[in-house]
């Protein structure tokens, strides 16, 4: 875990401003900047950035957070990866306490794999044969340089870089095998793919041979680094061309990848030695709204794009699209590409992709006596498992109700025979209106600018006919624990907890007020009135009882009220 403290301080040293203009480019707009939000698309900008709140929100979609949210959302990273990489622009190093979540990987790993990374690259600049099946694939220097291509010689050429051949790290980082008749490298007379993470780190390889030779391709195993069901070849090259083209392709190999981007088509990623996974997906739908896999024609072409669909279902999103492109039989990208040309490939992507609702429903009839009770029994018992993983529910009630039709049913006679309604898995939306001002809010939002006066109000003051009410209590303890902090720091230390939602709306709140705004006085006139109202609801309570029923610590409170 990072201190808290340490977020504190990290938050004071960085200028979202900055933080965000590196990668968005923002505009003065009075006393904040604007731009178009890289999280939704419009054409007329409503994502502010304040300076002073150091906080950004949306307008349009609610998109809204602190650098390190914008960190997240935008370069898709975690938490910690966020902080180290805020941590590293302003110099500070990140202090650990406590037990960390995993196992951090030592940094021999890293280092290992990026010095064989240079290696390989010397190596195909020494091998005629490697370059010239790159060239006969239609290869130039520029994209090979681009994607970190290299070659891996036969032998055990590692021995040349690494003095200590027998280092933990070769094997751990799955650059070399321990064998019966000893060590030697796991990559021999291949070309070489550095597979990049999101940050651009080489967390492992994948090699292929340069004539006939089994395996074809080759992929470093799993390792504390590479987790192949979660890394994407090529992403990291291919995230700005994916935001400017609006889509993203999922090829099957590496060639397909980087022949695509050598014809102008920079948009591509491939899977590594497995199936799409719905870890894949979530994180390609994060980068695009529209993502189209690309397959052979064939029924191999066929068969793997049924496992990509059914991996597919638990990360789609109503508002995405997934799409499928069916090369013609005995064509792969890389191929088609090469012979028929940019022009004709960008055509295929826009005419003659099939939704993936399409080809759900088309493969489940494929073949089917759907004229006989046998047949439309069988449909339903093979799409009812298909139908439960959806996760978008508006695309699933569209989907279901397809399938009621060819079964001849209604839609929602399918529950009657074990297909489960659609039931809403997406996020709660993100609230485009914002809560009436009431006084109690106006006291909400004042505290989070002066976290050190909370201990000026008594919970008793609050009005229980305001809906706010029953959440300031806990904002007001929650604020007294975590002590005084920054207005950035408030919010990521809310970050995970119940009063998130809560903090994130009051956040907004104060982007409409300029510097020159006096927190201290709206904090005073909110305390009072919160107050004076308090004391008339107390006053007309001990008024309305029979005096007799009073203690005399309610007569005299209830003269009191009577002379303020």
């Amino acid at each position: 875990m990072i201190p808290r403290d340490f977020i504190d301080t990290l938050l004071a040293r960085v200028d979202i401003v900055d933080v965000i203009d590196r990668r968005v480019p923002l505009k003065k707009a009075g006393q904040n900047y604007q731009a178009c939000c890289p999280f939704h698309s419009e054409k007329t900008p409503s994502f502010t950035v304040s300076p002073t709140k150091q906080f950004y929100h949306c307008f349009g979609c609610g998109a809204h957070g602190t650098a390190l949210g914008f960190l997240m959302e935008y370069e898709h990273m975690s938490f910690p990866d966020a902080v180290g990489a805020l941590a590293q622009d302003v110099g500070l190093p990140v202090p650990e306490s406590g037990e960390p979540d995993r196992p951090r990987p030592p940094p021999a790993l890293w280092d290992a794999l990026e010095q064989a990374a240079q290696l390989y690259k010397k190596q195909l600049k020494q091998t005629p044969k490697a370059i010239d099946y790159l060239k006969q694939r239609g290869l130039t220097g520029v994209i090979a340089a681009r994607y970190g291509i290299g070659y891996a010689p036969d032998g055990s050429p590692l021995k040349q870089v690494f003095a200590d051949y027998t280092a933990d790290a070769l094997a751990a980082s799955g650059l070399v095998i321990d064998g019966d008749r000893g060590r030697y490298d796991r990559f021999r007379d291949r070309i070489m793919f550095p597979i990049r993470n999101i940050k651009g780190q080489i967390v492992g390889f994948g090699g292929r041979v340069l004539d006939q030779g089994e395996p074809k391709y080759l992929n470093s195993p799993e390792t504390p680094l590479f987790h192949k069901g979660s890394e994407l070849y090529g992403l990291f090259e291919a995230r700005a061309a994916i935001k400017a083209a609006g889509r993203a392709i999922v090829v099957e190999g590496y060639m397909d990848v980087v022949a695509l981007a050598q014809h102008g088509v920079e948009f591509a990623v491939a899977a590594l030695g497995t199936a799409t996974t719905p870890i894949h997906v979530r994180t390609l739908l994060r980068h695009t709204d529209r993502l189209v896999y690309a397959f052979d024609g064939d029924n191999a072409g066929r068969k793997a794009a049924w496992r990509a669909l059914e991996n597919s279902l638990e990360a789609l999103q109503d508002g995405k699209e997934v799409s499928f492109l069916f090369l013609p039989e005995g064509e792969d990208p890389d191929s088609y590409i090469r012979t028929h040309g940019q022009a004709a490939f960008l055509h295929l992507l826009d005419s003659d992709t099939v939704p993936l609702s399409a080809f759900l429903i088309r493969e489940l009839a494929r073949d089917r006596k759907l004229d006989s009770q046998e047949g439309r029994a069988a449909l339903i018992k093979d799409a009812k498992p298909l139908l439960d993983k959806i996760a978008a529910p508006l695309l699933a009630s569209l989907i279901r109700r397809q399938v009621a039709d060819l079964a001849h049913l209604q839609a929602d006679e399918l529950g009657l025979v074990g297909v489960k309604p659609g039931a809403s898995r997406r996020a709660p939306p993100r609230p485009q209106r914002r809560p009436a001002p009431s006084r109690v809010r106006s006291l909400a939002r004042t505290l989070l600018m002066n976290p050190q006066r909370v201990g000026e109000v008594d919970t008793c003051w609050l009005d229980a006919n305001d809906p706010l009410s029953s959440r300031m209590g806990e904002l007001m303890a929650w604020l007294q624990d975590v002590g005084q902090l920054s207005l950035p720091a408030i919010a990521e230390a809310a970050r995970g907890s119940t009063l998130e939602p809560l903090v994130d709306e009051l956040m907004v709140d104060l982007l409409d007020k300029d510097d020159s705004w006096d927190w201290n006085a709206e904090f005073d006139g909110a305390v009072k009135q919160l107050r004076d109202d308090w004391q008339r609801r107390r006053w007309q309570e001990l008024a309305t009882r029979p005096l007799g029923s009073l203690s005399e610590s309610e007569r005299r409170e209830l003269t009191e009220l009577a002379r303020s």
